[in-house]
């Protein structure tokens, strides 16, 4: 055994990262200071598509524009439905 302290209390009462793996377990890797992240999943400096990139909303069903005509479309069909128990 060596004579140093081994101080990993700290480390261990980090908050953890919490990203779903493929294991489909989450991720128990040290989060990035002042990030909900760790470096692997999104935490690290200019992580992830940059702004306005043309290829990230190419296949987008998650997209503002998308999930912005669900919900109107998703309002709609609920007045069309209150007219129609209105009608009976």
């Amino acid at each position: 055994m060596s004579g140093h302290l081994r101080n990993t209390g700290p480390m261990l009462a980090s908050p953890r990262c919490g990203a779903k793996t493929r294991a489909s377990g989450a991720c128990r890797s040290p989060t990035v200071h002042g990030k909900k992240r760790c470096r692997m999943h999104g935490g690290a400096p200019r992580s992830g598509a940059p702004k306005a990139n043309q290829n990230a909303g190419k296949h987008g069903l998650f997209t503002r524009d998308a999930i912005a005509e669900r919900r109107q479309i998703r309002s709609l069909l609920g007045e069309a439905w209150r007219l129609l128990d209105e009608m009976k």
